[in-house]
């Protein structure tokens, strides 16, 4: 048998009132008759008691007689089965895991530290008993190489201006890289019966080694971004300064003069600092 067999025991409280019936009843009758047969019937009621299984909520047993496996109990309550079952207990419950930050190699070849939160539980009690050693040892060491080769398929962050423009980073897209470590996951658990409830990235950063430099490098990508907003909007307020004096004929400005005007007017919106004022008191020639 390959497969998963769900069978249900006989009911247990019956089996219970029938095993203390013949117990209490054969040590009685062996008393008042004083016969020792009535012993070996007490004996076989004993051994009867240990037949009793009792089922929790969300849990199973697994019945093997002699290394042959006979089925699976999956109902909850109290069940009597042959005493010589090997009775082996599998939690259905969801268990959640939180692996350890591991250091692995991004798509770019980048250190970076990341850990996985899988929330898992186990769907075919055979495979999960029989196909795998332990099977929550497998979950630990499966749910490992899977987060190492996730890693290893996106970069940690784009770097647009270095060629490197991806559609998916590890710490943009997050939905999709958790879509994609939970589809590996479960790919790898399935040899175990093991059903992936979720998966997804509990820690990510880079490695302390470079985690400085990467600071260093995010803030530059910032300042030149924000520089870039910022010139952007200064050419856009000197055009349009330039167009409304000469509309409204305020004043003539040749060449010379528009020149200065527009490397006063960008010095001052582009400064980091804000600008004195020079008054001129006299002409525009002077």
């Amino acid at each position: 048998m390959k497969a998963e067999k769900i069978i249900k025991p006989a009911n247990g409280y019956l089996m219970l009132f029938v095993t203390l019936l013949f117990f209490t009843g054969s040590i009685v009758l062996a008393i008042q008759q004083s016969n020792p047969l009535y012993l070996l019937i007490t004996g076989i009621s004993f051994i009867g008691f240990f037949g009793f299984i009792l089922v929790n909520p969300n849990n199973s047993r697994v019945l093997l007689l002699f290394g042959k496996y006979v089925g699976t109990i999956k109902d909850n309550g109290l069940f009597w089965a042959n005493p010589l079952y090997t009775k082996k207990k599998i939690s259905l419950r969801a268990s959640n895991f939180d692996s350890e930050r591991l250091k692995v190699n991004d798509k770019l070849g980048n250190p970076i530290m990341i850990s996985t939160i899988l929330v898992w539980r186990v769907t075919d009690t055979y495979k999960a008993a029989f196909d795998v050693d332990n099977y929550e040892n497998f979950v630990r060491v499966q749910t490992d190489a899977a987060v190492r080769k996730l890693a290893s398929m996106y970069p940690y962050d784009n770097f647009a201006d270095e060629g490197h423009d991806e559609d998916i980073t590890l710490r943009s897209s997050v939905n999709e890289v958790s879509e994609a470590l939970e589809k590996e996951i479960e790919e790898r658990l399935a040899i175990a019966g093991i059903e992936v409830l979720e998966a997804r990235i509990g820690y990510l950063a880079y490695a302390q080694e470079i985690a400085s430099a990467m600071l260093k490098r995010q803030q530059a990508t910032a300042i030149v971004a924000a520089r870039h907003k910022i010139v952007e909007g200064a050419v856009s307020m000197v055009e349009m300064a330039l167009t409304e004096l000469s509309k409204k004929n305020i004043v003539e400005l040749d060449d010379e003069r528009k020149a200065a005007m527009v490397s006063n007017l960008m010095v001052i919106l582009c400064g980091d600092k804000e600008a004195t004022p020079v008054v001129n008191t006299g002409t525009l020639n002077h």
